[in-house]
């Protein structure tokens, strides 16, 4: 059997754009002599889509939908398996099904919803659907195959030291007598993600000794960045086929000959991640309407590594750099800001704050009175570049790109109205330690647009004389690993503190700082997901709380 997989970029609820893509790919698989082509989960409505599958209108236009690419597909001499939202008859329950459709000739001769309903980090599919009660083997080319939907493949007795579920579909389908396995997704990227798939995928393959096919979406959808990377085995579990990650691709597979397109790139983490940030940044400024985008430029590291990703996501012409020197910034700090600029090729402005700080000062005096001078005043400093970032955004139309990172934001460093303003957090699920590693990779691909200075000087906020980062928190490759253990891997104080060899009383310290600050992190804008728990929507902690771990 020849099977082509159809890795496409659909958009949330735009069905006329993604079932043209659906088509052309289909047509094209056809012209390469495929007998099946499989698209992505739910590929006719985007994933996720999210409360829209509440909406009645909304499931009723997919099924119309998949009719209509039914008929649009007749001519083509071929199967064709595609994700779509489907309306459930029960009586009870949801009304809704994540399901899969095989098409031939014109017509729906298959139907099959997805069984285990992943509720889990960014996953809430219980919330919309109705969980299938069995699944059945479908005849495709004349021969028996399994066709499963992301989770149902995820639940292996002999991969999982504790499954989610009771029941393994796989197990079942292939106690069945199926003689492949093709596996619709989608399956958002974090760092790692592509190999755990591929190991989950390996162990069925190797336990049942038959062909799996794994076709996932690829483009960002809101938070989360879909990076394709799709594939096929044979019975051994040996890649015979492979897709490109992080953009739209078509392979097609051999099944007989274990023969196939290999299109593998990015086999570096961190290249991976520096790509689905370019590929997240691409997709929500184009799906959202934007174009152009404006960045506030300090001279620091986070700024500059968010101008470069963003130069690659649209294109240098649609970036605008902003420095917005204040009475305590440093003469290199604005000055390696428009070296970045020059490199990038970017338009750079430049906005003064001081008089506008002083005036600020001066109204608000007589309410200071008999104060002292503090962190008000440097807040103020920070929320009076919002101001001018704002403003420069309503008025031309790009949206503001915020430039904070996840080790500041999980402790609060940042200023509400502030550094915070803007349409899209870019690297705020990127560690500080990584942000180095990531303006590396972007001056390898950029040709070193990024100042070394940048690289050597110490971290500072320059919102009061002399200021570094350490003023206020430890050092950062201290700082990342008390982080990741509290808040991806949920250790406790004691057990960080034991693990890396850390004072209990400074992680106690660090871990009270990302729990007061939660209320910070819920009016933060969206941000772009690479790490196993990144602070949005996989991560729901509530705002007033006590608990203390």
């Amino acid at each position: 059997m020849r099977v082509g997989l159809a890795q496409i970029n659909p958009t949330i609820g735009d069905f006329e754009y993604n079932a043209r893509l659906i088509v052309r790919r289909a047509h094209e698989a056809a012209e390469r002599g495929a007998e099946v082509v499989v698209f992505p989960e739910l590929a006719l409505t985007g994933y996720p889509p999210r409360d829209l599958v509440e909406k009645p209108s909304f499931v009723s236009r997919s099924e119309i939908e998949l009719e209509r690419l039914a008929q649009e597909t007749a001519e083509l001499d071929l199967s064709l398996i595609c994700g779509f939202v489907a309306r459930s008859k029960a009586e009870t329950g949801k009304r809704a099904l994540n399901s899969a459709a095989v098409i031939r000739r014109g017509e729906i001769v298959f139907r099959q919803s997805k069984m285990l309903l992943p509720t889990y980090d960014v996953f809430d599919e219980a919330r919309y659907f109705r969980p299938a009660e069995r699944e059945e083997l479908c005849t495709i080319a004349g021969r028996k195959v399994a066709l499963t939907i992301c989770e149902d493949a995820w639940n292996d007795r002999q991969f999982w030291k504790q499954r989610l579920y009771t029941r393994d579909p796989v197990e079942e389908l292939f106690g069945a007598g199926a003689e492949a396995m093709i596996c619709i997704n989608a399956s958002p990227f974090q760092m790692g993600k592509r190999e755990v798939r591929r190991s989950i995928y390996r162990s069925a393959a190797r336990r049942y000794r038959k062909p799996v096919v794994y076709v996932n979406q690829v483009g960002g959808n809101d938070q989360l960045v879909f990076d394709g990377s799709s594939f096929a085995m044979n019975g051994a579990g040996e890649i015979i086929a492979s897709a490109r990650s992080f953009s739209e691709d078509l392979v097609v597979v051999d099944l007989a000959t274990d023969t196939g397109d290999r299109n593998e790139n990015f086999t570096d983490e961190c290249e991976a991640v520096y790509e689905a940030l370019v590929a997240g940044t691409r997709d929500y400024m184009r799906k959202c309407g934007f174009t152009k985008v404006l960045i506030g430029l300090s001279g620091g590291i986070d700024s500059a590594l968010t101008a470069a990703i963003a130069v690659e996501a649209v294109g240098r012409e649609n970036v605008t750099g902003v420095g917005m020197p204040g009475p305590y910034s440093s003469e290199h700090s604005l000055a390696d800001a428009r070296e970045l600029a020059n490199r990038l090729g970017i338009r750079f402005n430049v906005v003064s704050i001081t008089g506008i700080y002083q005036r600020f000062l001066t109204e608000l005096a007589p309410l200071f009175q008999n104060t002292p001078e503090g962190v008000t005043e440097e807040n103020l400093q920070s929320r009076l570049r919002g101001v001018a970032l704002m403003a420069l955004s309503n008025k031309t139309g790009a949206l503001v790109l915020t430039t904070g990172n996840k080790s500041e934001l999980a402790v609060g460093y940042c200023t509400l109205y502030g550094d915070m303003c803007g349409g899209l957090a870019v690297i705020s699920d990127v560690p500080k330690t990584m942000v180095y590693t990531l303006s590396r990779i972007a001056n390898h691909r950029l040709g070193n647009a990024i100042p070394e200075n940048t690289f050597v000087k110490p971290p500072s906020a320059e919102l009061r004389a002399n200021q570094k980062d350490t003023d206020s928190l430890p050092e950062y490759p201290v700082l990342d690993r008390i982080l990741e253990g509290y808040v991806e891997q949920m250790l406790t104080p004691g057990q960080i503190a034991e693990s890396e060899g850390l004072d209990l009383a400074l992680v106690q310290q660090i871990v009270n700082k990302v729990d007061r600050n939660e209320y910070k992190r819920q009016q933060a804008a969206p941000g772009l997901k690479v790490t196993t728990k990144a602070f949005g929507i996989g991560r729901r902690m509530p705002i007033a709380q006590r608990f203390s771990s």
